[in-house]
């Protein structure tokens, strides 16, 4: 049973399996802002992954921070934070789960393994990772808010 839902646009879904796409065989990695409180994911901001691994994604710590000072002006907040596996299934690492502080983001998997940077079948799932316990989120993608 799941019991959390990420509740994300059509536009914004494309984007990430976009992202995750080009930047194939390398994991592709990026935050979704969206209004403080609310959990609606509505700015997409790509990231660089800065260890450009096809096995890793590492943020910039310069461009994290950026960010990090932009939505808090902006008083916005990470609703996802989303990254690509390039050989494995869409679920999140031992690494990922070390790397996940953010308890209130859903974590957002995509798998390019099945089709690379082509059109293709592809794993496109939510979890929260929370104290180290990963938890699958059903994805609901619509039209518009």
């Amino acid at each position: 049973m799941l019991k959390h839902m990420l509740t994300i646009t059509q536009e914004l879904h494309d984007r990430i399996v976009a992202h995750a796409r080009a930047d194939h065989p390398d994991e592709a990695c990026g935050v979704i802002a969206g209004p403080a409180g609310t959990d609606r994911p509505e700015r997409f901001v790509p990231m660089l992954n800065a260890a450009r691994s096809p096995t890793f994604y590492e943020f910039d710590s310069t461009d994290l921070l950026k960010l990090y000072r932009e939505m808090d002006d902006r008083d916005e907040e990470p609703v996802v934070i989303y990254h690509s596996h390039t050989a494995t299934e869409a679920y999140p690492s031992r690494t990922d789960v070390t790397y996940a502080n953010e308890p209130g983001a859903h974590y957002v998997l995509v798998s390019t393994a099945e089709c690379g940077p082509d059109e293709g079948p592809g794993q496109f799932r939510s979890f929260r990772i929370v104290a180290g316990e990963i938890t699958e989120e059903k994805v609901e993608i619509v039209s518009a808010y």
